[in-house]
Formats: C-alpha cells, sequence, structure tokens
C-alpha cells in the first residue's frame, strides 16, 4: 500500500516540476507566436508581436544548473543570445506599439517617423523587399490581413495605388542571419515559431 502511495507521489512531483519547466522553456522559446492560430503557412501567420518583452533565464536557473557554467560553449551561445535580443528589441517593442495598441487605427498610415523607422531597419531586410516595393514607396500602412482578419499586420503602398503585407519575422530573419551568420540558425530555431523562412 505504501509502495503506491510513494510511487503517485513522486509522480505528482514529477509532473508538477515538468510543468513548472515547460512553463519556462516555451515563454523562452516562443517570444514571437502567431496571431494566427491553426491556420495555413503564409506570412499572416508571422504577424504577430512578443506580448511581453524578452526574458531570459534568470541568474537563479542558471545557478541551479551549474554543468552549463562549466560549458565555454554555452557561456558563449548565451552571451551572443543577450547581444541579439538586446539588437532586435528595439524594433520588436515599435513592432508591438503599432500593431497591438490604440496608437493606430486599421486602414491608417504610419507616422513619418515610424514609417522610417519600418522601412530601414524592417523592409530593407525582407528577402523580397524590391519586389514587394513594386513601382515605389508611397507609405506604410497597418491593417486587417484580407485572409486573417483577426490579424493586424504592416501593408506597403505603392505609388501605383496598390498594396501588399509583407512579413516583418522574415526581415527580422534576414537581418540576423546577415548580422550574425554563425548563431542565426539557432537563435532563429529557438526564438522563432518557424525556423525557416
Amino acid at each position: 500500500m505504501a509502495a503506491p502511495l510513494l510511487l503517485r507521489q513522486v509522480l505528482l512531483l514529477r509532473a508538477c516540476l515538468h510543468s513548472h519547466t515547460a512553463r519556462a522553456v516555451v515563454a523562452r522559446h516562443r517570444l514571437w507566436c502567431s496571431a494566427a492560430t491553426n491556420s495555413p503557412s503564409n506570412e499572416a501567420e508571422e504577424k504577430a508581436i512578443p506580448s511581453t518583452t524578452f526574458n531570459l533565464r534568470s541568474d537563479k536557473y542558471q545557478a541551479n544548473h551549474p554543468r552549463w557554467e562549466d560549458d565555454p560553449d554555452y557561456r558563449k551561445w548565451r552571451v551572443k543570445e543577450e547581444e541579439i535580443l538586446k539588437d532586435i528589441e528595439p524594433i520588436m517593442l515599435l513592432m508591438k506599439d503599432i500593431l497591438h495598441s490604440r496608437k493606430y487605427m486599421d486602414g491608417q498610415r504610419l507616422s513619418v517617423e515610424d514609417e522610417k523607422d519600418i522601412v530601414e531597419k524592417l523592409l530593407a531586410y525582407h528577402p523580397h523587399s524590391e519586389d514587394k516595393i513594386g513601382s515605389g514607396l508611397e507609405s506604410i500602412m497597418v491593417d486587417r490581413h484580407p485572409h486573417f482578419r483577426h490579424s493586424r499586420c504592416l501593408f506597403v503602398v505603392r505609388t501605383d495605388g496598390g498594396w501588399i503585407d509583407f512579413s516583418y519575422q522574415k526581415c527580422l530573419r534576414k537581418y540576423i542571419r546577415d548580422k550574425y551568420p554563425i548563431h542565426a540558425e539557432r537563435f532563429i530555431r529557438e526564438h522563432f515559431k518557424r525556423g525557416s523562412g
């Protein structure tokens, strides 16, 4: 009788520890989750923004895992990971402000200042930026995606009157790959919903 009770307590404790660890890992690994859930893969899936600022594991967590402190490769990775996060944090906070606040209504053009930041720090790095801009860039607008109405995203408004959405995540991935080629794939794999794109 005592053995099944002890086994149940061990399994319960293990489940509690696993649940706590899983939440910490999910919070760290899913910095950018899609606003479109259970939908086909496309650029609209990549439009969401983190709901919190970036969370690296605390010093207390690392102190409880001394094997990581002794691993020079892991320490190098953590330093580089923190550097990348600090580098992209300003543009991520701007994206959050644009897409998830009342600063801009659907269909509204961005301010000159925000547009300049988006064009220089995101759109310039889109793998197909020339195709997105097409005949010329008139402005950047925030609106609902035509196929995923619950997802807000950025659009390039062209000088010919046309407009097309673009993925800020594709822009960030290319920026990270260009600036941090050695660590880019690991960072993207750990911090973006989908590693490819």
